[in-house]
């Protein structure tokens, strides 16, 4: 039987493909790659990332959403 495939949760180790600060937000794409952001990067870039259809999973949230 499949298994859920799952990301880890972040840690003080993940940073924001950005600017280097701590990473709060996952940013799963549909061809499969992924995006760390911190908040004001995911903030940012958001639009494009709904346009992408790509999966958002956020530190602070608790749950995962689709944008």
């Amino acid at each position: 039987m499949p298994g859920t495939l799952t990301s880890p949760p972040l840690t003080a180790a993940d940073r924001c493909d950005r600017c280097g600060a701590g990473a709060r937000v996952r940013a799963v794409l549909s061809t499969g790659g992924e995006l760390l952001f911190c908040q004001h990067h995911a903030n940012e870039h958001e639009d494009r990332l709904r346009a992408m259809n790509a999966t958002i999973v956020s530190e602070t949230a608790l749950d995962e959403a689709t944008i």
